[in-house]
């Protein structure tokens, strides 16, 4: 109740604007150009899961285009891997390389950090991206899409982001500097939380209307990557930071594609 009296309470041009900055942030749809300013940031992270919806609505054009033109499952699924990355313009994979790399290191947090500021890929980045698309697209041929399966894959991104979302606000960050921690600063906690929980919460309702076991099974893995994320980023990095924000949400998007894919085909 707190949360939603504080959200009634903030104009509704200062969280639009936060959205636009949002969605700008996160992704290559076009929007206005905003300033940044503290003011502004206050409600970025609340943009976030309509990146996911955006993505979302490009799969559903997707499997029109490939129903209508009668596309083979080929080249369905090599859209239906490319499109979160177009969307997102990659920023979300760049993190997933830079922790895969850090990770790799085996080193101290200290130095794990350091490396993911490292701009050039390394090696172990490479091949985990690489093995990141093919496991992706392997899943995505697999998939049988039909009308119980269908809003589950349309719904994980938005589920994914409004997840990495809370992640970044609640567990602890890394240090007092960065990007993500002056965006944690910076935000509206109290409407930032509540609009987050709320496009979670829709995702799942309707993941589990449509297709139960679905919806069951992406709640489930979705909560196994947010554990897997808060026992890493504290054991190998001292805390979060906006490059495992990135990781896991790639890691949260596969493993909920492989079990909507498991369960298309065990039907």
């Amino acid at each position: 109740m707190r949360h939603t009296r504080r959200f009634k309470e903030v104009s509704k041009l200062k969280i639009l604007r936060g959205v636009v900055l949002g969605i700008s942030m996160f992704s290559r749809i076009p929007v206005p150009q905003l300033r940044w300013s503290e003011e502004n940031m206050r409600y970025l992270f609340c943009g976030f899961p309509l990146v996911g919806a955006f993505i979302g609505l490009f799969i559903w054009l997707w499997t029109l285009v490939c129903t209508a033109l009668n596309f083979g499952f080929i080249i369905r699924a090599a859209g239906l891997t490319l499109i979160p990355a177009a969307v997102s313009g990659g920023v979300h994979l760049e993190g997933f390389c830079d922790v895969s790399d850090a990770l790799a290191s085996r080193a101290e947090p200290e130095k794990k950090r350091r490396i993911m500021k490292d701009p050039h890929i390394g090696a172990f980045a490479a091949i985990s991206l690489s093995a990141y698309f093919l496991i992706y697209f392997a899943l995505c041929c697999e998939l049988s899409l039909d009308m119980r399966s269908f809003p589950v894959l349309v719904l994980i991104p938005v589920l994914s982001r409004s997840l990495s979302g809370l992640s970044a606000i609640f567990f602890p960050s890394a240090t007092d500097k960065g990007l993500l921690r002056s965006f944690k600063d910076s935000s509206d906690k109290g409407v930032t939380v509540f609009v987050l929980i709320t496009f979670a919460l829709l995702s799942i309702s309707l993941m589990t209307v449509v297709n139960p076991l679905a919806g069951l099974t992406s709640v489930i893995l979705s909560a196994l990557a947010l554990l897997l994320l808060f026992f890493i980023s504290k054991k190998q990095f001292g805390g979060m930071s906006g490059d495992l924000s990135g990781w896991f949400l790639c890691i949260a998007e596969i493993m909920m594609l492989a079990g909507l894919t498991v369960i298309s085909l065990a039907k």
